[in-house]
């Protein structure tokens, strides 16, 4: 029950809003019953003749103050209210004040509202709005779980400790903790909660999640009724997130299920059916027996398991049955406490292709176009394979009519596959396209590279302004870029710009510039050996032309797709080892000539236990190793411009003193080596260098040594 206490020298009428729901209740008019223990010693008049009113007057809003208020500013409170002073007032019968009341309790910032007339003068009406606030969230914890589990609960409740606390927010809390336990396979997960004030702080409270996870829900068997054509494994097999549990048993589950029954075939069947000569066959006889899911979690997932129900339904329409569809599907758990899933099939008629006829095709014949289709009639009806053929679904793989078209420089090219005829199981097609102008490649722009140069990313761009646009380009140009690795690959934009006023395109590449050095360090201590370590670096970015420009080096001069790669090795005193390499992918800046050249030097040391007991290296036992390599690479145009040949030179020189590395008879001295590497090469993988999902990728190199003992009758 609400309740006010009263001025001495005032009468107060009230609208409220009672306590204790989140819904919105009816708003009603009461005069409140005076608690103070003195009397009243004076009531305004004109108060109490505004109460007593039964004849609607129009009055005026004075002033307007708001109490009760603990945490929200009175003015914010008041502009939400609605009300604002000089308003024109009808009371009794006016809605003002109801509005004011509505528009604050929707908020969801209070558990109560209160309007009062503290004063009238001369048709002037002040009011006071009283409210209390809800409480607010002090903190709040979770029983009955894992540690590692608190951290994603706090993440996926929502709750922001010093936020309202509403019966709303602690609804989706609990709601959201199911969830999170039933993803995790915990079917009947409950949570408890409790809302406790926190005696540290004004109106806040402490909010308490016990949760109680129960037993883990695994799916034992997944039951399919009504598929005739399509066997039970091959349905299951589509179901990538709703997995069964591993199974051996001697006896097999014999559930009834409310949409028939499953006849298991016999022993004598499997053996009359020749089905031990299939291994299809053999496992569809051992599943009910024996079933072997060494990687499967079989926890059940609503979300994939919706998903698995799309993925049957889309592997039976590329079977020809495009009237498929799961009637009904349940789960439920058995007596052994394991989860159970039911579903009902649907098969329909399988269809076939009847007669395709194209429309609308002035460019290419219907032979050609029939050609790259590659559906002829009789051909089991897939309509996934229709459109993909058609270019409805664009594939990095092209090969489809869209591509044939938008290759040729026709952007606006549409094709649109009309069921003209369906009988018996018999489908008929017209394939009706427009081609559309051809379009010129207009502009080229180029944005988000801060810090790699333009021409770097143009270069590898092979869409030029003046040539007809091509899909093909656009997709090889994404490639090209994602090679480079100085931008993040899933971020790589590229967006055709029609201008259908002068038939060209403008294409925008966008780019977001992530790190690609590298930084290689290593440290250890070895007992007679000392310090070891390996410190490296590679500047995958790097700009020789940039290196005298102080204002370039942060902390190096970067931006022109050079490679500068040093690195130290230190083994102690038994080995040292120092690289240098520098590559320029586009030697001249004009083809995709590459120069590479490195240095490395190399020291190996031997020794032995000294007079003191310990072990020591000697420069009277060593091998000294000094190499060069310059190598040019090529990008090839036949047999396609995937392949690079590339050559290298190669000299390494051996300084030995007492170091038999060759043979026993050779341990002191100097040998030079030089050699000659041919390398033919074929990437085409991508279009994520790290990850690709399409091409290949092969190596193919010879090393060839001048024969030294020809030409020096010494060596032997």
């Amino acid at each position: 029950m609400l309740f006010a206490a009263f001025p001495a020298s005032s009468q107060v009428i009230t609208d409220t809003i009672p306590q204790a729901t989140d819904s919105v209740p009816q708003v009603t008019d009461t005069v409140p019953e005076s608690t103070d223990t003195v009397p009243p010693t004076s009531i305004d008049p004109q108060l109490l003749e505004l109460t007593n009113a039964r004849v609607p007057k129009e009055y005026t809003l004075g002033k307007i103050k708001i109490t009760g208020t603990k945490y929200l500013d009175e003015q914010l409170l008041i502009s939400i209210s609605g009300l604002t002073p000089g308003d024109k007032l009808t009371i009794p019968g006016g809605d003002n004040f109801s509005k004011a009341i509505n528009n604050l309790w929707r908020q969801n910032l209070f558990s109560n509202v209160q309007i009062f007339f503290t004063n009238v003068t001369d048709g002037v009406v002040d009011l006071e709005i009283n409210v209390t606030e809800r409480p607010r969230l002090s903190k709040f914890s979770f029983k009955g779980v894992r540690k590692s589990d608190i951290e994603e609960l706090t993440k996926k409740s929502g709750l922001v400790k010093g936020r309202v606390v509403t019966e709303n927010t602690k609804i989706s809390a609990v709601q959201a903790i199911q969830k999170y336990y039933t993803e995790k396979g915990f079917q009947s997960a409950q949570v408890r909660v409790e809302e406790v004030p926190d005696p540290s702080k004004t109106n806040t409270v402490t909010v308490v999640f016990n949760v109680n996870r129960g037993a883990k829900v695994r799916i034992n068997e997944v039951n399919f009724y009504g598929n005739q054509s399509v066997t039970e494994l091959r349905l299951k097999k589509q179901m990538k997130g709703t997995k069964e549990m591993t199974k051996i048993t001697i006896h097999p589950s014999d559930v009834t299920s409310t949409y028939g029954e499953n006849t298991k075939q016999s022993f004598k069947e499997y053996l009359k059916d020749f089905g031990f000569l299939s291994i299809t066959k053999t496992k569809e006889y051992l599943d009910p027996y024996f079933r072997f899911k060494l990687f499967s979690s079989a926890k059940f997932n609503e979300t994939k398991y919706n998903e698995d129900k799309e993925k049957i339904l889309q592997y039976y329409n590329s079977l020809g049955f495009r009237d498929a569809a799961i009637v009904a599907d349940t789960h439920y758990i058995n007596n052994r406490g394991s989860l159970n899933v039911d579903l009902k099939v649907n098969e329909g008629n399988r269809y076939y292709f009847g007669d395709i006829t194209w429309r609308g095709n002035t460019k290419y014949s219907d032979s050609i176009l029939n050609l790259i289709l590659g559906i002829k009639k009789g051909d089991i009806y897939n309509a996934k394979n229709l459109n993909t053929k058609l270019g409805k679904e664009v594939t990095a793989e092209g090969g489809d009519i869209s591509n044939l078209y938008q290759d040729d420089g026709y952007l606006f090219f549409q094709v649109d596959p009309i069921e003209t005829a369906v009988y018996n199981d018999t489908i008929d097609y017209e394939i009706r396209l427009r081609e559309g102008p051809q379009a010129t490649i207009k502009n080229i722009t180029i944005s988000g590279n801060e810090k790699t140069k333009e021409h770097v990313i143009r270069r590898e761009i092979r869409t030029l302004p003046g040539e007809k646009f091509s899909r093909s380009d656009l997709i090889r140009s994404n490639r090209e870029i994602a090679q480079l690795g100085y931008f993040n690959q899933e971020k790589i934009g590229i967006n055709p710009v029609p201008n259908p006023e002068d038939g060209t395109v403008d294409i925008q590449y966008t780019v977001e510039e992530r790190s690609s050095d590298q930084l290689e360090l290593s440290a250890g201590w070895g007992g007679g050996i000392g310090l070891t370590g390996t410190l490296g670096v590679s500047f995958n970015n790097f700009s020789i032309n940039n290196i005298w420009n102080k204002k370039a080096w942060d902390p190096l001069p970067t931006g022109d797709g050079q490679k500068l790669s040093l690195r130290v090795q230190s083994n102690g005193r038994a080995y040292q080892s120092y690289n240098f390499s520098f590559t320029e992918p586009w030697l001249g800046g004009k083809k995709r000539n590459s120069l590479t050249v490195s240095l490395y030097k190399s020291v190996f040391r031997t020794g032995g236990i000294g007079s003191d007991g310990r072990y020591f290296f000697s420069d009277s036992n060593r091998l000294k190793n000094f190499g060069a390599t310059i190598a040019l690479g090529k990008q090839l145009k036949w047999p396609d411009d995937f392949f690079t040949l590339v050559y290298s030179l190669n000299y390494t020189q051996y300084k030995l003193i007492n170091y038999p590395l060759f043979v026993s008879s050779f341990d002191s001295g100097v040998s030079n080596n030089v050699n000659v590497k041919f390398a033919l090469s074929r990437n085409s993988a991508g279009p994520n260098p790290m990850f690709p999902v399409s091409g290949s990728n092969f190596l193919l190199s010879a090393q060839f040594t001048p024969p030294y003992s020809l030409f020096n009758k010494k060596i032997s």
